[in-house]
Formats: C-alpha cells, sequence, structure tokens
C-alpha cells in the first residue's frame, strides 16, 4: 500500500495541518472534500463560522427528529416505521415488547438490528443467540429470524437493499483494529433453540421487492440440529469497539466505519479520550461532504457536538452544505475542553439521497436549523 507524493497548493493565512493549530485571526476551519472524507480535499479558513446563518429558506436545511414520538407497539418488523430510505438503503425504527408469533425473511438485501434498548432472546436459521442494548446483529439475506423480548425492545432496522453488508479495510492499522473479528457471536443449536423446535404450525412472512408473501408450515422451520460454514448471523456490541484515536489529531468519522454496503457506510462513534494537544481541534470540524447524506442516530451519552439532542433523536443532513458543532460546543472546546466523550451514536453515510418516511414531519423539530444560530 502506498502513493505518490503530492504537493498541494496553499494560498494566503493557513495552518500547516489539517484540524490544528489555527492562525489567530481565522479559527473556523472548513474541508471541502469528495467522496466522504477519502477523495481530494481543501480547507479553508474562515473569519466567520461557516454555519453562522441569519435565515434558511428552502428543503435542504439540516432536520432533527425525535424518533421516541413515532407510533410504539407495532407487532412485527415489516411494519415498522419508515424514516429514511432511497434504493439502496432503508432505515425504520422498530419497538417491540411481545414475542413474535411469524417468522421474519427479508428476501431484498441484509438487514442490520442496531438494538437501541431493551433485550431478549433471537432465534433464526443458525440457531438461538441473546441479545441486549448496544448489539449490531447482521442478518444475511433470506434468513428466517424471530425475537422474543426479555423487555420492550427498541432497534434501529437498517436494510441494504439488494445488496450485503461487509467489513472495511483496515489498512495500515491491520484487520485486528477497531474490532478483532474473534469478538463476532454466531448463533448456537443450544437447548434453548432445540426446545422451541415444536410441531406446531408456524408461518415465514418473506419481503421480496417490498411485497409481502406468507409461507405456512406444518412444523416450526427454525429445525436444524447443526451447520458450517461461513455465512452466519453475527453480533458485535458497541462496547467491543476499541476506537482509533489520536492525542494531536481530531479523526474523520470515516475512522470509526464499523460496517461497508453498496451505496453506503455505517459508522460508530463511541466514548473515548479527546484530543489532548494544545493546538488539536477538539470537537467534529466544519465541513461539507458533497458527496454524501449524514445521518445520525444518538443512543446514549451526552453529544458532545450537539445541544439539546437526547437518546433515541436523529439528525439528517443532506449533502450540499456546511455543517459541524453548535456554537456554544465550538466556543467551550476552544476554552475548557472535555477530557473524555461519554456519547454512543450510529452514523449513517448514504451516497444517494435519502427521503424521508412518511409521518417523519410530525416528529421533526422544526428549530433545528436555528440551533446554529449564535446566541445573543
Amino acid at each position: 500500500m502506498r502513493k505518490w507524493i503530492s504537493y498541494p497548493h496553499r494560498e494566503g493565512t493557513i495552518s500547516r495541518q489539517a484540524h490544528a493549530d489555527f492562525p489567530a485571526e481565522a479559527i473556523y476551519e472548513r474541508e471541502v472534500g469528495r467522496s466522504g472524507f477519502f477523495g481530494p480535499a481543501t480547507h479553508l479558513h474562515h473569519k466567520h463560522p461557516p454555519t453562522g446563518w441569519s435565515a434558511w429558506e428552502g428543503p435542504l436545511r439540516p432536520r432533527a427528529f425525535d424518533l421516541n414520538e413515532l407510533p410504539h407497539g407495532t407487532p412485527a418488523p415489516w411494519d415498522a416505521p419508515l424514516v429514511l430510505h432511497n434504493a439502496q438503503c432503508k432505515l425504520r425504527i422498530w419497538r417491540c415488547d411481545k414475542a413474535m408469533i411469524q417468522l421474519f425473511r427479508n428476501a431484498d438485501g441484509d438487514d442490520l438490528l442496531f438494538i437501541h434498548a431493551g433485550s431478549g432472546e433471537l432465534f433464526c436459521d443458525y440457531g438461538h443467540l441473546s441479545y441486549r442494548d448496544g448489539d449490531y446483529i447482521l442478518v444475511p439475506r433470506s434468513t428466517s429470524w424471530r425475537i422474543e423480548p426479555a423487555s420492550p425492545t427498541t432497534m434501529l432496522l437498517v436494510e441494504t437493499s439488494n445488496g450485503a453488508y461487509q467489513l472495511p479495510e483496515k489498512g495500515l492499522v491491520g484487520p485486528h483494529a477497531i474490532f478483532d473479528e474473534a469478538v463476532l457471536e454466531v448463533p448456537a443449536i443450544d437447548d434453548a433453540f432445540k426446545a422451541q423446535q415444536t410441531e406446531d404450525e408456524w408461518q415465514v412472512v418473506i419481503k421480496r421487492r417490498g411485497a409481502l408473501s406468507t409461507v405456512t408450515y406444518p412444523y416450526n422451520p427454525l429445525d436444524a440440529i447443526g451447520w458450517h460454514g461461513n455465512l452466519s448471523v453475527a453480533r458485535v456490541n458497541w462496547r467491543d469497539i476499541r476506537p482509533l484515536m489520536s492525542h494531536r489529531y481530531h479523526l474523520p468519522p470515516s475512522a470509526h466505519t464499523t460496517f461497508v454496503a453498496d451505496g453506503f457506510v455505517i459508522c460508530t462513534f463511541v466514548p473515548r479520550p479527546i484530543e489532548s494537544d494544545p493546538g488539536a481541534l477538539k470537537v467534529p470540524f466544519y465541513h461539507n461532504n458533497d458527496d454524501y447524506d449524514e445521518v445520525i442516530f444518538y443512543h446514549a451519552g451526552d453529544f458532545f457536538s450537539r445541544d439539546n439532542i437526547k437518546p433515541g433523536m436523529l439528525t439528517f443532513h443532506p449533502a450540499g452544505f456546511t455543517h459541524g458543532p453548535h456554537p456554544k460546543a465550538f466556543a467551550k472546546a476552544m476554552t475548557d475542553p472535555k477530557k473524555f466523550t461519554d456519547e454512543v451514536a450510529v452514523m449513517i453515510d448514504a451516497r444517494d439521497a435519502l427521503e424521508q418516511g412518511p409521518g417523519l414531519a410530525s416528529v421533526e423539530w422544526q428549530g433545528y436549523v436555528d440551533s446554529w444560530k449564535p446566541k445573543v
């Protein structure tokens, strides 16, 4: 892995290093980049905050939604409210407090279940797996599964339509960075799995091209007695993630990539020490990210770059405008920065534009676009 040395153009008053040691007269750095932090980029130094707008008209504005306020208690994942979507990616929020009475099989693509709250048991073609809050559960396409919540369960469902989830290349830091694949857990053919293999009638609901079909069996089709291979449901918890860090440089969100799919990536922000070098930026940098729509689902903790955001909320920044930390967070980072973050959040960066699902407007925080205005 190597690249030719390049000599970027420099103009006017600048810092020698991105995200560090800003010139005193222009402390607001803005990154204009392509390909979601992987492509060419330029860093501009501004006298005023790039998000210091006084008014906003038109549909591109940043949005925040309180998903806690969406309808509760849909009995099955295929009825869960659609939050955002495009041809490659569908996000739903699902709350379930009772055992599923039918199996679900998604023939349109892999599903990723992020457990926001609750605990319980998952049964699938491959066996039995317990789950808890903070788990990612990767369900390969056309896997039959169901859950039995031990406590009311809320999960973010992220479908990669007509695609599959993979792990990112970790490059110079090696394959064991961020999390070692040895921490991945798969279902077991255990006593709990065997106990549910009854001769009672069961139905499998199959989603294909968005339409539902129901197949009835005179027995429970989750009746495997064993399996071998390298395709399976798999689980990893955010607590297993050991984030990349630099005490002298604020790493871009792409350093926290957890899963890669066709047309989008999923990143996980977990607690970590904040940069300690006096000249290093200590909050996310202002950036355009003009090739991707950015979505963040807030799971737990204190979200140090945002005001008035709580767990269960979701922010949506369409590609095409500058965004970054709120004024109070930026000011505090410059004068009295925290030593440690305790936030946990899931970020989805989508290459193609995302559309809002029906009913999402009813839970939008209309004042979010004004939250970057300087407090007077």
